[in-house]
């Protein structure tokens, strides 16, 4: 479904994402957070899966009554957050292999589906392990607007495979689930190392990347 797990190893995160704590810094995870349960029908004992969940930075800012449970390719990054997580349910599995038992309230995925290349199988197995009424939260980069060709200059990252614009998601998205809300995000690491990260529904046609929610379409009545 997506690029091999070996080119996520240790050298990715060395290389191409080399400033995942600066990058992910607790406003974003905030935003992440707020994001999603604003949508949930309930906020206890949430169950939840994190696609693509590498250092599980998102998983340990969520409350520690939920049940919360993260999958990623990356051997290297889920044994480096093994060490550093308690309480969170982790394995190296892609959704196809995911070893945790549905269903979930919610599933989450920042930055992480653009890798795989089978999106309509990436919906199916979302929709299946979703409960009923359960979200799933996605964000990607967009290439098109004003600033797709910052986003173009700026994406060094040899592993995305879908380089396309807001409305490509949009209507993938639409497809499979009910839109719920969907902002733009405006993200970038300053050469000072300052992360900035700033969400905008007013602006969302702009942004170099896309926060979409999403809830599980419910099967149409034959009656």
């Amino acid at each position: 479904m997506s690029s091999s797990p070996a080119a996520f190893g240790e050298n990715y995160y060395q290389t191409v994402y080399r400033n995942y704590n600066r990058q992910n810094p607790p406003r974003k995870l905030n935003f992440y957070q707020k994001l999603l349960t604003s949508h949930l029908r309930q906020t206890q004992s949430v169950k939840l899966l994190d696609v693509g969940c590498a250092f599980a930075a998102f998983l340990k800012s969520l409350p520690q009554s939920w049940e919360r449970y993260g999958i990623d390719v990356s051997t290297h990054s889920i044994e480096t957050a093994k060490a550093k997580s308690s309480g969170i349910q982790l394995a190296s599995a892609t959704l196809e292999t995911v070893p945790f038992r549905g269903p979930f309230d919610a599933i989450t995925s920042f930055d992480v589906i653009e890798h795989i290349a089978d999106l309509d199988r990436v919906a199916e197995i979302v929709s299946s392990l979703l409960k009923s009424g359960g979200i799933f939260v996605f964000v990607v980069p967009v290439y098109d607007g004003p600033l797709g060709w910052v986003v173009h200059a700026l994406d060094k990252d040899p592993t995305h495979i879908h380089k396309t614009n807001r409305d490509f998601w949009l209507s993938w998205a639409s497809k499979s689930f009910d839109i719920v809300e969907w902002r733009g995000t405006y993200r970038f690491l300053t050469p000072l190392g300052v992360y900035l990260h700033f969400p905008s529904r007013l602006f969302r046609r702009w942004s170099p990347a896309i926060a979409v929610v999403v809830r599980r379409k419910e099967p149409v009545s034959s009656s």
